[in-house]
């Protein structure tokens, strides 16, 4: 009975969990979207031990010392509400989609780097071309642009690509 007691009884209000879930997930949301783009696409070792060690580092402020079941599927259920509603409000607002997404920056456009943008991102030449050629691009001269995406990805179109209106334009004709 003292066991199945430790699973449920919980050392901290619900009202607690609530608000330290909050508080914990935005901080670290924040945290991240301000460490840059390339947190989240292409993440190197170092910066995915960060990633991990952040997660528990952040565990005891978040339950407040609560290990019980209810505390921690509560813990869950806020935690996927919280994503849920921010994936709705980047949707719907502008703004949200800013801040929480970030938007996407130009480093290539006509086969020239745009290196004020590639310095922005933290990115070097050297990484960026590794990129490039990851995609079977070994020359600059074959890309009209290359978008660092707000999610880290790499978007490249090549100067001998169709474009989407061109395309559809000879579809329409044939």
């Amino acid at each position: 009975m003292n066991t199945l007691n430790g699973l449920i009884h919980l050392d901290v209000s619900l009202l607690s969990l609530f608000i330290r879930a909050i508080v914990v997930y935005l901080a670290v949301l924040l945290l991240l979207r301000i460490s840059g783009k390339r947190q989240m696409g292409q993440m190197n070792a170092t910066e995915f031990v960060a990633v991990l060690l952040i997660s528990n580092a952040v565990q005891n402020s978040m339950n407040g010392g609560d290990n019980s079941l209810v505390g921690g599927l509560f813990l869950a259920v806020v935690l996927i509400a919280l994503s849920s509603l921010i994936a709705y409000l980047t949707y719907k607002s502008k703004i949200c989609s800013s801040i929480f997404e970030g938007s996407p920056t130009l480093l290539i456009h006509k086969g020239q780097i745009i290196k004020a943008n590639i310095r922005k991102e933290l990115l070097s030449e050297g990484e960026l071309k590794t990129l490039l050629r990851k995609q079977g691009f070994h020359d600059m001269k074959e890309i009209e642009i290359a978008i660092w995406e707000a999610d880290g990805t790499l978007s490249i179109t090549g100067k001998n690509s169709l474009s989407i209106v061109e395309t559809a334009a000879e579809v329409k004709h044939t």
